[in-house]
């Protein structure tokens, strides 16, 4: 017997067999693949990518479920079910560079933000990540500059990530079914950056700031951390809004802060 969804994991099941047929074949695994999955729920994708793929490893925060997996994969050898927190998850762990893993996931939609930037850390392990996510934050993932959907999310995927928004999928496809549309979404992981960053770390406290005070001009934001003449000098207007700002720009500003405001 199946275990209910659990509202505080923000669980939603897949079992649309039309829906997971078409997951498959835009994921397309292969036999000497590692692919991780965060969220194996039923075994809903568990159980075809074991058919398909080398290794799988299964992410699964909620015991019971664990548990229910373990039991159904018991004859598989090349199959490990961790009962554990995606947020938290050492993904070093289940990898020996130089191979890399591929991620398929049903993000919980109450943690999907934060478990893309923890993921993001790994970047250097990850292949590339299938997931669904709420389609609102597939469109801020693929923003432009300027547009409302655009933000620290957008900005910090940008260097290190090639975006793709597959198929929405309905929450019919679900249950219990969400109060939001779903967008399946491939991910790939660059080798190297779309443009240089020459500090991550203040890369990303820049990025967070800024977009703190998104509506305030860069010249302000920035007050006492970096000059207008040096910001003019990137051929940054400092009168512009952060939200206005390519993610190179970002970049660009981190590297002129001064040395105590970074």
């Amino acid at each position: 017997m199946h275990s209910l969804a659990r509202k505080r994991f923000g669980q939603h099941f897949l079992h649309d067999p039309h829906v997971i047929e078409k997951i498959l074949d835009a994921i397309a695994p292969q036999a000497d693949e590692h692919i991780v999955e965060i969220g194996g729920g039923h075994g809903a994708l568990t159980f075809p990518l074991l058919k398909a793929a080398g290794r799988l490893d299964v992410i699964e925060i909620d015991r019971d479920l664990a548990a229910e997996l373990r039991h159904m994969t018991v004859r598989h050898t090349q199959v490990a079910i961790h009962n554990a927190d995606a947020l938290r998850f050492d993904y070093a762990s289940l990898v020996e560079p130089p191979q890399r893993m591929r991620l398929v996931g049903n993000l919980p939609y109450n943690v999907s933000t934060p478990l893309l930037f923890a993921l993001l850390e790994f970047r250097d392990l990850i292949l590339d990540m299938h997931v669904m996510l709420q389609k609102e934050v597939v469109d801020r993932m693929t923003a432009a500059p300027g547009g409302k959907n655009y933000g620290r999310l957008t900005v910090m995927l940008s260097p290190w990530t090639e975006i793709e928004a597959c198929f929405d999928i309905g929450p019919g496809a679900f249950s219990p079914p969400p109060q939001v549309r779903s967008t399946f979404t491939r991910i790939q992981m660059r080798r190297t950056p779309r443009f240089e960053i020459a500090d991550q770390a203040r890369f990303a406290k820049l990025v967070a700031h800024l977009f703190s005070m998104r509506r305030k001009t860069v010249r302000r934001a920035l007050k006492g951390q970096a000059e207008a003449q040096a910001i003019e000098g990137l051929g940054i207007d400092p009168g512009a809004r952060p939200e206005t700002l390519a993610p190179s720009q970002f970049a660009q500003l981190a590297q002129i802060l001064r040395p105590e405001s970074r």
